[in-house]
């Protein structure tokens, strides 16, 4: 916590409020120095209580909602009290901001309460209920106050505070929570509700009344959604009357002073029936034999809502909400009676299937004009309240018991809208875009975003249609024309990619290669996206599908194609593209090299171009991953091209890190390292001037930055540790520096140990000597403050590095010249009885070799005090070998985070195709440890006869004897 404090006076009012104003100017030479500004004094004491006096006292509106939005901000960055992090808000702060916040949020204008709300939330999901046990009550008292601004601003924050209750995981803790908040909340609410809605009545002709009445209804059928999600609580359940026979009335209320003239935005009526459909549709899935009673009426009111509501987009929210709630009743068994007529089947495909199903024209604009989103909701499954997907979901809810009769009656329908379509195609295409949609939504029972799809239903074949509906479409020479269609066809292609023979497919990849060329963003976008997926497909023995051999004639094509689409206006940054061309870098390997010298140069300048302003993460990761194939695949088959590769990025990459462009500096760091990697024992000198700013603290006040840059320094070491012996010998100090500050946090130390481990690999030992002694009584201040299952693993392996590289009379000196007999308690209280723990095939194996180099090339372990230690010694080593790994954590750890289960090498790498190759520093030496055990023990025997076997045979158990003598009958050594 920074010890400063801002006075809460007129004068840092003042100043505040003339830096808020400058955050708002659109010149940055302006605005930014102001957002610098607040950023400094944030730590200050006093300064969120500056924030709230200004949105309570300024006389500019501007400035209230300004300093509202910046406070909502500040308790979203620094509420949270993170382990090994300052608090970054103090005390006193923290108990005024809870003192104040309600009062003020439940006072103020609607834009700034809603600001207020959501940080009463932030600091709820922190602080509630332990830390705010007077939250709750100083809510619900409120709702006497008969004013309904300020019952709308509790409702609101309980909404919001409550929300998480839907998706978090069960657990005692939020049993405990919800129990308190419904003793304290249920009743309030229930009694809130029915006040609510005979107000209603009362004020039937007054409009602006109704508005904020039916605000109030949403949010309390929110709340009662949030409420009754985990389980159907005892006071809900002996009060459903109140509630079902409410919201049954309020869901065919139709009040004419609510209707809307807009056909886009869903009114108040529309989103309170939304929500009521949403509260049906839960209890009708989870509580079927409570909800009974109620189910008939539902059925009927929401049917009766479906056949009368318009094609408006403002109710496609509602429909789509409605169509769900029949969806989820029809697949369960016990209301299956309530759809067997087939006058009733009928009658659901023809009034709300078909129609849901047709393509409007808002989404024909949103095709065109929004393409983005349409592809989101299309692709993506983000289509969730759209009423096509509602329609094929309630198709899917249908065939579950009534396949047979449902595919009867679609396929009449297909039939007829493809008879259509075809008497005039260019007027009636969107009669065949529904029937392909029908279709689709027949065929696909099961489907995962991975697969595709998994079930297909036997009724429909796939390939007949596929062949005489879906190529014709493809095969046509214009690219552009019908773009919906082809788009359909490529999405078929991409859906039933599992049930089309693969001769269909491999007739696709043409197809689709050239539709990479069509001007509508929608259809070379899905084009890319069904390109990305073939190739990921998996044909026998894990291979991929499609072969490269298979892909040859096409290489350059596709390409060219690939590369071409990223210049089409809207894809400049399409991820899709970019994640098809490293789809194909990967399947295609080495018959991409004739083409690298272009490609590098057009990924390089997409590179730069984005770099400027990078706004689309998964495209800059696709781009990475695809530069990064590029260098393997042309190296691995030729390493002297590495130098060309750093020619062509190393001045994107100087300009990226000066100017500090933070997205993009961890997969700098990954592609550097991966480059360096390729170069054999020596580092060029562009690296080497580099060097000195890896080591810039700023770089590491980034928690994203540091595998990437630990990696980077490894393989500095690994490469050149001579060259910086030699030549960067007051760098050292630096390199250490770091190691000190990742070796403090419990989230980084593993990768502070990586750092180390290299250090002492690599480095020559005389550039590392002065600094020795300090370093081992950095860990054991650690050690003592905080002594962490992952932290002693780490420990234990850089010991055991030490020993094997210096040598284990080294390490006994080392350890006792800092205090006498320290030696002894090491091995006496961490390795004999925490050995047990190290996981990890190379981490076992340094272990392995350093302990056995304690036991038989250290001296005093033979005839000083610590002789008493040698049988444990070997027996915990036995263990090693021959035991299941000990993987238990305390308790009181197991909620540490830990981004990456922590290896003897750098396991995070964001970038798949940057991966590293793991590094085994005793391969050349030791091959098989156990082996090296009986010979190395054979040595000593021969150097003081009687010893070893007298000790052996007088404390070892015998189990591990029987163990022992099997490694050393394997050697063909004995002991004597």
């Amino acid at each position: 916590m920074g010890s400063a404090k801002m006075e809460l006076s007129d004068a840092n009012l003042q100043t505040l409020t003339e830096y808020l104003k400058k955050t708002l100017d659109p010149d940055p030479a302006i605005r930014r120095p102001a957002e610098k500004f607040l950023e400094s004094v944030e730590g200050s004491q006093n300064y969120p209580l500056l924030l709230l006096t200004l949105l309570e006292k300024s006389q500019e509106n501007v400035i209230k909602v300004c300093a509202s939005v910046t406070f909502k901000n500040y308790i979203k960055r620094n509420w949270r009290i993170v382990e090994d992090e300052p608090n970054k808000i103090c005390e006193s702060d923290r108990i005024a901001i809870k003192a104040n916040i309600v009062p003020l949020m439940l006072s103020s204008p609607e834009q700034i309460q809603k600001q207020l709300s959501d940080a009463i939330s932030i600091i709820g999901r922190e602080d509630f209920p332990q830390k705010w046990p007077d939250l709750l009550t100083e809510m619900v008292n409120r709702f006497q106050s008969g004013d309904f601004h300020v019952i709308n601003g509790v409702l609101r924050t309980a909404h919001s505070l409550f929300k998480r209750y839907r998706h978090e995981f069960k657990s005692n803790e939020l049993w405990t929570e919800i129990k308190l908040v419904l003793d304290a909340f249920a009743l309030p609410l229930t009694n809130l509700f029915k006040a609510t809605i005979e107000l209603c009545s009362t004020h039937a002709n007054d409009a602006s009344a109704l508005k904020v009445l039916f605000s109030s209804l949403i949010l309390i059928a929110k709340l009662f959604y949030s409420l009754n999600f985990q389980d159907l609580p005892e006071f809900f359940e002996d009060n459903m009357e109140t509630w079902m026979t409410n919201f049954h009335s309020l869901l065919t209320l139709d009040n004419k002073l609510l209707q809307t003239d807009d056909e886009e935005e869903a009114g108040l009526l529309e989103l309170l029936k939304s929500q009521i459909c949403d509260n049906a549709a839960l209890y009708a899935q989870k509580y079927d034999e409570e909800f009974q009673p109620y189910l008939p009426r539902f059925v009927t009111a929401i049917w009766n809502l479906l056949v009368t509501t318009g094609q408006e987009v403002k109710y496609d929210l509602l429909v789509s909400n409605a169509i769900q709630f029949l969806a989820s009743v029809c697949e369960r068994p016990h209301y299956k009676h309530l759809f067997e007529d087939q006058n009733i089947l009928t009658s659901i495909c023809e009034k709300v299937v078909v129609p849901n199903m047709e393509f409007r024209a808002a989404d024909e604009e949103a095709f065109e004009d929004n393409s983005e989103e349409y592809i989101r909701r299309d692709l993506e499954g983000s289509d969730i309240d759209t009423r096509r997907r509602a329609a094929c979901d309630l198709v899917r809810g249908l065939c579950k018991f009534f396949e047979g009769p449902v595919t009867g009656i679609f396929s009449g329908y297909v039939n007829s809208m493809l008879q259509e379509y075809a008497k005039n195609p260019s007027v009636n295409w969107k009669h065949k875009d529904a029937a392909i949609y029908l279709v689709t939504s027949l065929a696909s029972k099961a489907q995962t975003q991975k697969h595709g799809i998994t079930q297909a239903n036997e009724l429909v074949n796939l390939t007949e249609f596929f062949v005489n509906h879906i190529q014709p479409d493809l095969k046509s020479a214009t690219v552009n024309e019908f773009p919906v269609l082809k788009a359909d066809g490529i999405k078929y292609i991409m859906i039933f990619r599992n049930q089309v023979p693969k001769e269909q497919l491999l007739v696709s990849i043409p197809l689709l290669i050239n539709h990479l060329q069509a001007e509508s963003i929608v259809v070379h976008t899905y084009a890319a996206h069904a390109l990305e997926r073939l190739f990921t497909m998996r044909g026998t023995n894990n291979a991929t599908l499609i072969t490269a051999a298979e892909m040859a004639p096409f290489v350059e094509v596709l390409l060219t194609n690939l590369f071409k689409a990223l210049t089409l206006p809207g894809s400049s940054e399409n991820e899709y593209i970019m994640k098809a061309i490293m789809r194909s870098f990967s399947l295609l390997q080495e018959s991409i090299i004739p083409y690298i010298p272009s490609v590098i140069t057009q990924l390089t300048q997409k590179l730069l171009a984005v770099s400027k302003n990078p706004s689309k993460p998964h495209f800059n990761h696709y781009m990475f991953e695809s530069i990064c194939l590029s260098i393997r695949i042309t190296c691995k088959a030729n390493p002297e091209a590495v130098g060309s590769f750093e020619e062509a990025l190393f001045l994107v990459f100087t300009e990226i890190l000066q100017n500090d462009v933070q997205e993009f500096i961890p997969y700098v760091f990954q592609v550097m390292s991966l480059l360096l990697e390729m170069h054999k024992n020596e580092i060029p000198s562009s690296y080497m001037a580099l060097f000195p700013h890896l080591l810039q603290p700023v770089l590491w006040e980034r928690t994203g930055n540091i595998p990437p840059l630990v990696r980077l320094l490894q393989a500095y070491l690994e490469r050149g540790a001579s060259t910086i012996a030699s030549a960067a010998a007051d760098k050292i100090p630096g390199l250490l520096g770091v190691f000190q500050k990742l070796i403090a946090s419990k989230a980084n130390d593993h990768q502070g140990f990586y750092l180390l481990n290299s250090i002492i690999e690599h480095m020559p030992p005389e550039s590392v000597d002065q600094y020795r002694k300090q370093i081992f009584i950095l860990l054991f201040q650690r050690l003592q403050n905080s002594k962490t299952t992952k932290f002693i693993k780490s420990f234990l392996v850089f010991i055991n590095l030490y020993c094997v590289r210096y040598g284990a009379l080294a390490l006994q000196e080392i350890f006792d010249s800092i205090q006498p007999k320290m030696f002894g308690m090491v091995l006496e209280k961490i390795i004999i009885p925490e050995i047990q723990k190290v996981s990890g095939q190379v981490e076992k194996k340094i272990c392995a070799v350093g302990i056995t180099k304690i036991l038989t090339e250290c001296p005093p372990m033979m005839d000083t005090e610590y002789t008493k230690l040698w049988i444990p010694l070997l027996q915990a080593l036995i263990g090693l070998f021959e035991l299941p790994e000990d993987d238990t954590i305390p308790d009181e750890e197991h909620f540490i985070d830990i981004e990456d289960t922590p290896g003897y090498q750098t396991a995070f790498s964001q970038l798949a195709f940057a991966g590293k190759k793991e590094h085994d520093p005793v391969g050349q030496m030791v091959n098989n440890p156990r082996i090296h055990l009986a010979q190395s023990l054979h040595k000593l025997s021969t150097a003081c006869p009687g010893r070893v076997l007298s000790m052996l045979s007088t404390s070892l158990n015998a189990e591990a004897l029987q163990y022992l003598q099997g490694y050393l009958q394997a050697a063909s050594v004995s002991l004597l």
